[in-house]
């Protein structure tokens, strides 16, 4: 998986403001898209680790993030204390479509990546970082979030990946 890298702070800061506001964008532009087509989605979470952590300490803290969630307050806390010592995973958000026996996966955060920085194109760079630069045209002049330029440019992109998919099963139907 691609992986973005900030060439500095103020690009992370930029990045912070926007990935929010992008994922809930692109949820809802997925939402609507699959509301016209005879896609059906289902939205799937993954726990992705970094290879250096050993198999025992990945099932440690799944153990504990079971215990966490069945605990009494009293135990709560100690269980949250031994996680917040041990590494985490980063979550991975996938759609995966289905349609006449056809199943696409989409990466939430590569199409968050794609929308967000100007520069981004995962398929050119992959299982690698890749230095990247905010589309500021996704900001306003004070530097918030251009929530219409935000949708428009999602829009576009949900989009331009469901009008990919349809030729070819078109075609069958």
């Amino acid at each position: 998986m691609t992986r973005p890298r900030f060439s500095n702070t103020a690009t992370w800061q930029q990045a912070e403001i926007l990935m929010q506001p992008v994922f809930i964008r692109l949820v809802d532009n997925l939402r609507k898209e699959l509301d016209q087509s005879q896609w059906h989605g289902r939205y799937q979470e993954e726990a992705i680790w970094p290879d250096s952590v050993p198999l025992e300490t990945r099932s440690y803290v799944m153990e504990l993030q079971q215990q966490l969630a069945k605990a009494a307050p009293e135990q709560a806390l100690t269980l949250e204390e031994a996680l917040a010592r041990l590494p985490k995973p980063q979550p991975s958000y996938t759609l995966c479509l289905e349609r006449n026996g056809r199943t696409v996966t989409l990466d939430l955060w590569q199409l968050c990546y794609q929308i967000c920085f100007s520069n981004y194109h995962p398929l050119l760079h992959q299982d690698e970082e890749v230095t990247v630069d905010v589309d500021t045209s996704l900001l306003d002049e004070t530097g918030d979030v251009d929530w219409q330029r935000l949708d428009a440019k999602t829009h576009e992109i949900v989009h331009q990946i469901f009008a990919s998919l349809s030729p070819q099963d078109d075609e069958s139907s």
